[in-house]
């Protein structure tokens, strides 16, 4: 019989554990049970293990009773949250999944999901509506009305989801000091400020914002004494000095007055523009501190004394900085190196105010695709804030520019995985204050002799460790009722932590399964895993993760199978759906099988991977039970997701651009779509270094229809890389591309692949390569017969042209393109290429026949509905006017290109054209509109710590009269 419908209900954890239905108050029992409750609401909506469970309810000492308890808990939450719902019966709330349970909960009825979803919204607008992301932000902050989970017992609120809630809470809050304090505004956050700088009296970011807040605010002696007590507590409990952030924030006070706040001390008049924060140097980035470690590992158990000699290494009495080498005896797998580092690495961080750094190099990595040292420092490089076109070319560059960007900053980097001592050196910080954390089943006898690292040395759990990590994962009742199957399984698992992980989940999900039976099943289980296997143990370990695969369902099998194929670092629920040629939906309960079992793991939301030993046993079965066809299939299946997908966010990103359709997918592919180019760039961002893996998947295939996707896929994330400035990786990618075009012996092909390699070329300077290449490119569209690709081909070199100040050849190279559109009728290229050749004819000093093209373009663009390209030829027409003195005529060009950008949330472009907003105010006598739009055009440009910043100071400078003044 169906239930009577009840009014929904809502959930509170940003403060006291609350439920309500309408405006009644619901009673979820005593602390315990709010417990329960408050962890299952900082899950948001992710199954929490029962072991997990267990672990925050009672931590170390479950009683005999734990997993009882937990399901009476389970009972009455159902029965509080859906009145009249019969017994044992599940409902709609609280949900039995992957060996635990998930509480349904969305932005309606979770005021945690209501407080992401607010500063989500306010991180996709910031750039374009920074009013409007600040609003959002002290909307955010408002719904905690106090501690995280108030009322629930000290120790369960140590677990590592109330900890990383809490971290998000300071996140937002130092995103909305950044946009109150350059909106003038510091009173809207100071009283946060104050309460989060007392609830965490030793985190340097806050503390930094609370100065530059009541600095801003008139409050500069109490901002000096807040220096002054923070930086007493920092020498009192871990004995160090204050931090870059800190400093440059205590520098702005000091260089501030009491009267007029930060901007006044910078140079800045009072009237002209409000208070401001310090800009960050050129070593320092605008960005807030990366925090890239994974997630805390849940139930985290033994290595006691190997977590006490690593601590002393990096607490306050440690010598100076190391780097830190954990290694296991004979480079075993699974012997918890990760676990450990990112365990120790979370309970450090705090010392490490100016971030937090992770790469996993993927040093063993089963499928060979070791990360290059170049990519990793490339990618630290812009988790720091570093400009694209500040990247060197080349990885000793590379490097040395990331030893800089540390230097005067604590930062902690942990290297995961790697192969040797050269894979880490380029990795390695050198600025004292910083600490390095690697982890390779190398010794990496190097790193320890020349860069004086400690080796912290693992090794398989011994008898008593192995028992304490079941009765944490299954209850000490449990254990200590079949001592002796007990010992049995951890010596089949031969003390290794991640075989005993996934026995154990087998087992917490079958809780009345005697564990004589589980053993029994695995000792008669037979697995093969020779590449990973202990020359000294008899014990295979492949015959453990082989025993756990027969748990799951034969769908999920074949899935966990299949992923073994995938070449990237981590995969999507698509992806694996398109691996198994199945809909998202059929494939979410088979993912959930997995991860509920440990065979995957969900690293963070969304994104799931492969211990590399689990990924070698997969690899091992796919190869032993699915046919060659089969795995070639899954693989054609993966390789057109990825294609499809990433020519979705393409015509997005570049409707403007001259893709290749790709071809039909075949059955079991459903491309994910996008609802805006926002939402394309997010999804290229995610799958960044999964669509690279992809593109040398693809060519070293060596099958002709494999090596076309190769092609179109690097030719279709041309757009996001060249927008996102990931040029190296554009280069890399464009070459296996051309590679992959010459084997097919195809001109087509190859003369795609040609001008796709010049492109990212020129963008890295490499002029004298791209040249050339465009020229042959240009020959062979042209014998090709072509227009298309020669339209295109002659706008790349106009490009080149304007680069070594030839604007006669650029103007000429886009009268050509504009022509070869013209007869094609491709109104969308023309209306572009249109705005060109009017630029470069207003660059000659032609403007009238600048101003012709333009209106021309400007018609075609605003019939087009490309607003991009509107904004860009606004600004040509602008140019022009205020070249012929029609100044009240540039202006209005100018505002009209900017309301278009700051919706499209293009901040670069958007300061270049302040810049000549600026000139022109300037040009009319209007000295103080000149310096206002200058003034913001450097706040945008020292955002986006561009080197453009610098000609807009001295801009500044020489109307003031004095060197420096901003």
């Amino acid at each position: 019989m169906p239930l009577e419908p009840v009014e929904p209900v809502r959930f509170t954890v940003l403060g006291a554990v609350r439920v309500l239905r309408g405006d009644a108050e619901l009673e979820p029992g005593g602390p315990q049970e709010r417990a329960f409750l408050a962890l299952l609401l900082v899950a948001a909506g992710r199954p929490v293990a029962l072991g997990e469970i267990v672990d925050v309810l009672w931590g170390a000492d479950p009683p005999h009773s734990a997993v009882n308890v937990v399901r009476r808990h389970v009972g009455s939450l159902r029965r509080l949250l859906e009145p009249g719902l019969a017994a044992r019966a599940e409902g709609r709330w609280l949900l039995r999944e992957a060996g635990g349970y998930r509480l349904v909960t969305d932005a309606g009825s979770s005021d945690l999901l209501r407080f992401r979803a607010l500063g989500e919204e306010a991180r996709r607008i910031a750039d374009r509506s920074p009013a409007r992301a600040l609003e959002l932000l002290t909307t955010a902050l408002s719904l905690w009305q106090g501690p995280l989970a108030a009322g629930v017992p000290e120790r369960a609120r140590a677990h590592p989801l109330f900890e990383a809630v809490d971290r998000e809470r300071s996140a937002v809050l130092r995103r909305a000091t950044d946009l109150a304090l350059r909106a003038g505004t510091p009173d809207l956050v100071l009283d946060e400020l104050r309460t989060a700088a007392a609830r965490h009296p030793l985190d340097e970011p806050l503390h930094a914002g609370l100065l530059l807040a009541l600095t801003a605010a008139g409050r500069r002696p109490e901002a000096l004494a807040a220096y002054q007590a923070v930086r007493a507590r920092l020498a009192e409990e871990l004995g160090i000095d204050p931090g870059a952030h800190l400093r440059e924030a205590h520098d702005a006070v000091l260089r501030a007055t009491a009267d007029t706040g930060i901007g006044t001390g910078q140079g800045v008049p009072a009237q002209a523009a409000p208070p401001a924060p310090p800009q960050p140097s050129p070593s320092s980035s605008a960005l807030p501190p990366p925090a890239q470690l994974p997630h805390d590992i849940v139930g985290f158990t033994g290595r006691r004394a190997e977590l006490d000699e690593a601590f002393a290494l990096s607490g306050a009495d440690a010598p100076g900085p190391g780097t830190v080498v954990i290694s296991a005896i004979g480079g075993m797998a699974g012997i918890g190196k990760t676990t450990l580092a990112v365990h120790w690495a979370h309970r450090v961080a705090d010392r490490f105010p100016d971030g937090q750094l992770y790469v996993n190099l993927r040093g063993f990595d089963p499928s060979g695709a070791v990360l290059d040292p170049g990519e990793a420092v490339r990618g630290f490089l812009d988790a720091l804030g570093v400009p694209p076109e500040r990247i060197p070319h080349g990885v000793e560059a590379q490097a040395a520019l990331y030893r800089g960007v540390l230097v005067g900053r604590r930062v902690l980097v942990v290297l995961d995985n790697a192969r040797d001592t050269e894979q880490v050196r380029p990795l390695l910080p050198a600025s004292p204050g910083c600490l390095a954390i690697v982890t390779s089943r190398d010794e990496l006898s190097g790193l320890v002799a020349a860069h004086g690292a400690r080796s912290l040395t693992l090794r398989p759990f011994d008898a008593v460790q192995a028992r304490a990590f079941l009765e944490r994962r299954l209850g000490a009742e449990r254990v200590a009722a079949e001592p002796g199957a007990a010992d049995e399984i951890s010596e089949l698992c031969a003390g290794l932590p991640l075989a005993l992980a996934c026995v154990a989940a087998r087992a917490a999900g079958h809780p009345h399964f005697p564990l004589a039976s589980v053993a029994a099943e695995l000792r008669e289980a037979h697995g093969s895993l020779d590449a990973f296997a202990r020359t000294d143990a008899s014990v295979d370990v492949g015959t453990v993760f082989s025993w756990s695969t027969r748990a799951v369902s034969p769908a999920a099998a074949r899935l966990f199978r299949l992923l073994a194929l995938h070449p990237g670092p981590d995969f999507s629920l698509p992806a694996a759906a398109a691996l198994a040629g199945l809909t998202v939906r059929r494939t979410r309960p088979l993912l959930a099988e997995l991860t509920g079992l440990h065979l995957v793991t969900e690293h963070q939301p969304g994104r799931h991977a492969f211990h590399d030993l689990l990924r070698a046993h997969a690899g091992e079965l796919v190869h032993g039970r699915d046919t060659a066809a089969d795995r070639s299939a899954a693989l054609e299946r993966l390789h057109h997701h990825y294609l499809h997908t990433a020519h979705a966010a393409d015509r997005l990103l570049a409707p403007n651009a001259d893709p290749l359709t790709p071809p039909p997918a075949p059955e079991g592919v459903h491309p994910e779509t996008f609802a805006d180019d926002d939402r394309a760039l997010a999804w290229l961002t995610a799958e960044h270094a999964v669509l690279l893996a992809v593109v040398e998947s693809a060519a070293a295939s060596r099958h002709p229809a494999q090596e076309r996707i190769a092609c179109q896929l690097a030719w279709s994330l041309e757009p996001f890389f060249d927008r996102r400035g990931h040029w190296h990786d554009g280069l890399a990618a464009q070459r296996t591309a051309l590679d992959a075009a010459r084997r097919l012996a195809d001109p087509a092909l190859e003369a795609r692949g040609l001008r796709g390699l010049a492109r990212v070329e020129g963008r890295l300077g490499l002029h004298t390569w791209a040249v050339p290449r465009l020229e042959r490119a240009l020959d062979l569209f042209a014998e090709l017969g072509d227009d298309t690709g020669r339209a295109h081909t002659h706008r790349s070199l106009g490009w080149e042209c304007d680069q070594r100040g030839d604007l006669a050849g650029a103007l000429r190279h886009n009268q050509v393109a504009l022509e070869l559109f013209r007869a094609l009728g491709d109104r969308a290229a023309q209306a572009s290429v249109l705005n060109s050749v009017g630029w470069y004819h207003a660059l000659l000093g032609e403007y009238r026949h600048a101003l012709t093209h333009c209106f021309e373009a400007l018609t075609m663009l605003q019939q087009l509905g490309d607003r991009y390209g509107q904004a860009a030829t606004w600004d040509s027409i602008a140019y022009a006017h205020h070249h012929l003195g029609r100044h009240p005529h540039a202006l209005l060009g100018y505002r009209n290109a900017l309301a278009l950008l700051r919706d499209l949330g293009v901040p670069y472009v958007e300061a270049d054209i302040l810049v000549r907003v600026g000139d022109t105010h300037l040009a009319t006598g209007d000295h103080d509109s000149a310096r206002a739009a200058w003034q913001e055009a450097l706040v945008l440009l020292r955002g986006l710590d561009h080197p453009d910043a610098e000609a807009v100071e001295a801009r500044l400078a020489a109307r003031d009269g004095h060197a420096g003044a901003v």
